[in-house]
């Protein structure tokens, strides 16, 4: 059986639980979330989207 959940309510769900319950602020949560919008659109996006995608299949089982 195939989930398929869209990447905003995966990060949007984990955001939720640590304001609740690790006292973490509403606005580090924003900080955090505007800074990964304005990290994307940096020379670092290769990079970040590679490991992700290595991350995933590491997680998956599909990688090597």
């Amino acid at each position: 059986m195939t989930v398929s959940l869209p990447l905003v309510f995966v990060l949007g769900v984990i955001a939720w639980t640590a304001i609740k319950f690790l006292g973490v602020r509403m606005w580090v949560a924003v900080v955090i979330a505007l800074f990964g919008f304005w990290l994307s659109h940096t020379f670092l996006a290769p990079a970040i989207e590679t490991g992700t995608r290595t991350g995933v299949g590491v997680v998956d089982g599909t990688g090597k």
